[in-house]
C-alpha cells in the first residue's frame, strides 16, 4: 500500500532565523487533497558530557517557547550545511567549556514528525578536559553535575521533560555507554 503524500504546491508563510513555514498543499494516496503546516529546520545536536567520575554536565536556561527553565544536556542548531559532529564539538565547548578525547555517535532523534523537519543527532562525551566557556551572546545559562544514575531516575520521575535529554540518556543507559573509567 502506497503511503505518501505527494506535495502539489507550496508556499513560504514565514521566513525566520531558525526555521521557515510552509504552508503545502498535498495529494493524499487516495487521491483526494489536504492542507499540511511544514516547518523546515536544519537539525541540530545533543551531547551528554559524562565526566571520569560519572557525572553528567547539564545546563538549565530559559527556553522562551515554554516560558520555563529547562534542564537539558548541552545542545545547539547546525548551521546549513555543518557537519553533525563537528557541531556537537562546538556546542560541547560553547556551553561547558569542555573538550572531549571520545566522542560516540548514538543516533538521530525526530522530536515532532506531523510538521517539523528537524532531526536531533546525539552524541556522548567521555574523557572531558575544561577550560572557558565560548557562549553566544544571546546565551544565558548554568551548568551543573549529575550523577547520570540520578539522572535517569530525573526522566523516569518526570523531573527532566526535555524529550532529547530524555532520549539521549535512556539509550546511552540501555546500552551500557554510561560507565565510566576504571583507574
Amino acid at each position: 500500500m502506497n503511503l505518501t503524500e505527494k506535495t502539489l504546491s507550496s508556499e513560504t508563510v514565514y521566513e525566520g532565523k531558525i526555521f521557515t513555514l510552509y504552508k503545502d498543499t498535498v495529494e493524499l494516496p487516495n487521491g483526494n487533497t489536504a492542507l499540511r503546516d511544514r516547518i523546515e529546520h536544519n537539525g541540530g545536536v545533543c551531547v551528554i558530557p559524562l565526566t571520569d567520575e560519572g557525572d553528567v554536565i547539564f545546563v538549565r536556561q530559559f527556553r522562551y517557547g515554554i516560558k520555563e527553565l529547562v534542564l537539558e544536556i548541552p545542545a545547539g542548531k547546525l548551521e546549513k550545511g555543518e557537519d553533525h559532529r563537528e557541531c556537537g564539538l562546538r556546542e560541547l565547548k560553547e556551553e561547558t567549556g569542555a573538550d572531549c578525547d571520545e566522542f560516540v555517535y548514538l543516533g538521530v532523534a525526530y522530536p515532532t514528525t506531523a510538521y517539523l523537519s528537524e532531526k536531533i543527532h546525539m552524541y556522548l562525551a567521555k574523557g572531558l578536559h575544561f577550560s572557558e566557556q565560548k557562549l553566544d551572546p544571546d546565551e544565558f545559562l548554568e551548568v551543573l553535575k549529575i550523577p547520570f544514575d540520578e539522572a535517569v531516575q530525573m526522566v523516569l520521575s518526570g523531573e527532566i521533560k526535555d524529550a532529547k535529554t530524555q532520549i539521549a540518556l535512556m539509550k546511552a543507559k540501555m546500552l551500557g555507554l554510561d560507565a565510566v573509567y576504571a583507574e
